[in-house]
């Protein structure tokens, strides 16, 4: 099985192939951040899938953010071309928890840690932030932990 580096190659080609520009500025993006990624600190080293995940998931964010800020700005036309940008990168990462899925998780953290009221949330969060990796916004879970312990 291709490693998530080698996927995200094999889909550069194909895309220029295809003459799709956004697939293409969107995967050269990515492959260019793990690159750094890779050459930074004091040694080279060759990222895990997890780690690449992560890359892809901060990438992604910034896009949402980006496509955010130029609708505000009233760029409608660069806030659908970052949201196109953060679809491709949606295609590598892990399928997002639905609220449920999230409250489940939430729910058992918090009973498994015995937390209750507003002093338990980074001990829930301590539980909770692994489970949720990449298949979840950090934001999304700290905010239903928060509701769910202060209500």
């Amino acid at each position: 099985m291709a490693t998530l580096k080698d996927q995200l190659r094999i889909d550069l080609t194909a895309a220029m192939k295809a003459r799709d520009e956004t697939r293409t500025r969107t995967i050269r993006m990515a492959l260019t951040s793990i690159s750094n990624e890779e050459v930074s600190g004091a040694a080279a080293h060759d990222l895990t899938d997890d780690e690449i995940t992560k890359i892809l998931t901060r990438e992604a964010k910034r896009r949402r953010e980006a496509a955010a800020a130029f609708a505000g700005a009233g760029r409608d036309d660069q806030a659908a071309a970052e949201l196109a940008e953060e679809e491709v990168l949606a295609a590598y990462l892990p399928v997002q928890l639905t609220d449920d899925e999230l409250a489940a998780l939430v729910g058992a953290a918090i009973a498994e840690t015995g937390a209750s009221g507003p002093a338990g949330i980074g001990q829930v969060m301590k539980v909770v932030t692994p489970r949720v990796a990449g298949r979840a916004e950090g934001s999304r879970a700290a905010a239903m932990v928060k509701n769910r312990l202060t209500a």
